[in-house]
């Protein structure tokens, strides 16, 4: 296999999801202009998730192109192997890739400065194929930090990014209500039943089902849930904001106040790096899980 026809494989894999994504997308708009559900403001929120691609794309130009140079100069310079490219090596780099994924998205609320990003995904009181394409600007600098063993264990970056982009096209389709239970599939794989939970508010739900492609990850790692009653949608905290800005950078603020209100060098990192729930006025035992 050349890398062209990994490239090519790549962008049918894209294509597909994006074309499912779409067929789900119409379907949901259908039920809100015919089914008498209420139309302006949920028309309007997923008009707000499509609108997060403006500042998201425009970083990620820059984000994978340094990316790319940074992850070839390692493969070339520093490991003195290299995985093969073909159809076996595109399949494992698929369950690598998944594998790095479900940490770098459970590491993602975990720690606030990370979640200043990944909470932009989280923030909407609805549930649509819109909320796939709803993330944070620089959401794209800890995914490719988070893949960078990937280039030491062998792979070049042709791969690397071929697994990254097919792990992240897979769970457009997750994001609806219009799909129920799958029955065995969901044994395995994510599906859209296991990623409503995860973006449940509730408190049973928080911090479960950070898969991306198979929901084994969960189950070995014990962050798996299973979807029971309908989940409440959104943050935790109060936000619904249907301003583009405010939901661009809905973390952002808040973590500068506490920054600056900070006592010392190590709190302000611990605000950081710490849950972002922490707040150095707390006793240890208060702290709680992420949003």
């Amino acid at each position: 296999m050349t890398f062209e026809t990994l490239q090519a494989l790549g962008t049918r894999i894209e294509d597909a999801f994006f074309i499912i994504g779409s067929c789900i997308l119409l379907i949901e708009v259908a039920e809100r202009l015919f089914k008498g559900r209420p139309k302006g403001r949920g028309l309007w929120e997923m008009a707000v998730s499509f609108s997060t691609q403006i500042p998201t794309l425009g970083f990620d130009v820059f984000i994978f192109s340094g990316a790319y140079v940074l992850y070839y100069i390692i493969a070339q310079g520093v490991v003195p192997w290299a995985i093969p490219v073909n159809g076996w090596t595109a399949a494992l780099a698929i369950i690598v890739a998944d594998f790095f994924y479900y940490w770098e998205h459970r590491t993602a609320h975990q720690i606030r400065l990370f979640w200043t990003q990944h909470a932009v995904h989280h923030s909407s009181r609805d549930y649509n194929i819109a909320t796939a394409l709803r993330f944070g600007p620089m959401e794209g600098v800890w995914s490719l930090i988070a893949h960078l063993p990937m280039v030491f264990l062998g792979f070049p970056p042709e791969l690397i990014f071929f697994g990254i982009l097919s792990v992240l096209a897979y769970q457009t389709w997750l994001h609806t209500q219009l799909i129920g239970r799958l029955g065995i599939v969901e044994l395995i794989f994510n599906t859209p039943s296991h990623h409503r939970v995860h973006h449940g508010c509730d408190a049973k739900y928080l911090d479960k089902n950070y898969a991306g492609v198979l929901i084994i990850w969960d189950r070995i790692f014990g962050t798996f849930q299973v979807e029971e009653e309908t989940p409440c949608y959104g943050l935790k905290r109060e936000f619904n904001s249907q301003n583009p800005v405010r939901v661009w950078f809905s973390e952002v603020p808040g973590l500068w106040r506490d920054l600056r209100s900070t006592g010392s060098f190590k709190e302000g990192f611990m605000l950081l790096f710490r849950s972002p729930n922490w707040r150095p006025n707390k006793p240890r035992g208060q702290q709680i899980a992420a949003e």
